[in-house]
């Protein structure tokens, strides 16, 4: 009882000291101009009561301005040392060094609050992000360290599933297969029916298609549709279904394969069944009546996917090399075509933009100087979103799985999720997304993307 009743309490600390609140943009004006007041002739900030500093902190961090925050965050450190308000100090410049990439920096900041606040949830916290960051440098038994350290420490953490999770991934991205199924065991052991141990036999599942272990795929895929707990798990279904079908393949088994393909339903919007429709095809199956149901089914939901900014998008989107379609299932997914949308992330606009994402971009779209506000404007937003996109594209040499799931969760997560893609088959890579989050955009973007191709031209004219 008194267990349980911990793990609530450091649910309630996490709300109300790590995740800062979502401000909005008057606050984040108000804020601007309040700093322009509070500055010395020589333009350095003075110090203002603590309560003070951390208030603009968190607005400028819940509006991704992470240099503005942690010039608040650096006088609480340096003026009030002693204050209750440190670890969270600490853990704001360690957060926004990682969403910035600068995990080196992130990593020196983590390990002073691991060191100084071991026992507050931000410590807690930090360690986790620690090993997160070891993972993004490629130092993965550094990340193995970390999160083995908080399977300890937290065992009733709010990481320990996902610690156990990492723990087998970096294993195997270290080419340490062994004690990566190792941890695969123990995970299992350790969760019993829970979905994380749905993933980590997901987790094999995936490692066995790296290694081209084909017997192995078939067997584990069997395993995991045997149990059916794919509730609240990474895992689905009919993703299982179709590797299972690909390791068929791969083994010569033309037949069982497509029998495996044919088990997964028809539909446009659905990203696996797109996937087999066109897998089926290639296998030489009579695919008729199959893709007679995908092309009734996308214009039996036609009325849900509108060409909206035609004009810009081909402006813009086609100038670049970027199939407008493509931007339309992305731009439907991210706002459903509201031009004024602002998510909890600070994401604004069609496209859903991130003002530090935009400004990476604004000058190559011709815009010389832009404020947060500007992303609200349709024009400005699409141009600044499709440079974007092409940048993207052309990282990922034109996976727009890999591009969707950059878009929602980050270029260097994608890098790594490419890397444990073998072979690189969009199916395989979109298994591989690691963020539960980011996967489901994927199916969903893409799934998008399908209905549209099949109901619209190149050039957005009606099919």
């Amino acid at each position: 009882m008194k267990k349980t009743a911990s793990i609530v309490l450091i649910a309630i600390i996490a709300v109300s000291t790590v995740i800062a609140q979502n401000y909005g943009d008057k606050a984040l004006a108000s804020v601007i101009s309040k700093d322009r007041g509070s500055r010395a002739s020589n333009g350095s900030l003075l110090t203002l009561a603590v309560e003070e500093h951390m208030y603009r902190a968190d607005v400028y961090m819940s509006n991704r301005q992470f240099p503005s925050a942690r010039e608040h965050w650096g006088i609480v450190l340096k003026s009030y040392p002693a204050s209750s308000s440190v670890p969270r100090a600490l853990f704001g410049m360690g957060r926004s060094n990682m969403w910035e990439r600068n995990y080196e920096t992130a990593i020196t900041w983590f390990e002073r609050l691991i060191k100084d606040y071991p026992d507050t949830f931000e410590g807690q916290e930090g360690l986790a992000y620690k090993g997160a960051c070891h993972v993004r440098l490629g130092q993965n038994l550094e990340a193995v360290k970390a999160y083995e350290q908080y399977t300890v420490l937290f065992p009733f953490g709010k990481r320990i599933e996902s610690s156990y999770l990492n723990i087998l991934d970096a294993y195997r991205e270290a080419g340490e297969y062994e004690l990566a199924n190792k941890w695969v065991d123990k995970t299992r052991q350790r969760f019993g029916s829970l979905p994380t141990s749905t993933n980590a036999l997901h987790a094999r599942l995936r490692m066995e298609v790296y290694r081209a272990n084909w017997a192995s795929v078939i067997k584990t895929a069997n395993d995991l549709l045997q149990l059916d707990n794919f509730r609240d798990s990474m895992a689905f279904e009919y993703e299982v279904r179709y590797l299972k079908g690909f390791a068929l393949e791969k083994m010569g088994n033309k037949i069982a394969a497509g029998y495996e393909y044919s088990r997964i339903p028809a539909d446009p919007s659905s990203y696996f069944g797109g996937l087999a429709t066109d897998r089926l095809e290639e296998l030489g199956v009579d695919n008729a009546a199959r893709r007679s149901a995908m092309k009734f089914k996308s214009r039996s939901i036609a009325g849900n996917f509108p060409v909206r900014y035609k004009g810009e998008l081909l402006r813009y989107a086609s100038l670049k090399g970027i199939d407008p379609r493509f931007v339309l299932a992305i731009m439907k997914q991210e706002s459903s075509f509201r031009a004024n949308a602002k998510s909890p992330a600070a994401a604004r606009g069609l496209l859903q933009l991130t003002f530090d994402t935009a400004l990476k971009f604004n000058k190559k779209a011709g815009f010389t100087s832009i404020k947060a506000a500007d992303l609200y404007r349709p024009s400005v937003n699409i141009a600044i979103g499709t440079e974007y996109i092409a940048e993207l594209q052309k990282e990922f040499s034109g996976l727009y799985e890999a591009v969707a799931a950059s878009y929602n969760g980050g270029e260097d997560n994608v890098a790594r999720w490419l890397a444990r893609s073998k072979p690189r088959e969009p199916a395989i890579f979109a298994a591989e997304v690691g963020f539960s989050e980011t996967k489901r955009y994927v199916f969903k973007v893409m799934g998008n993307y399908r209905v549209y191709k099949e109901l619209y031209n190149a050039d957005l004219s009606p099919k």
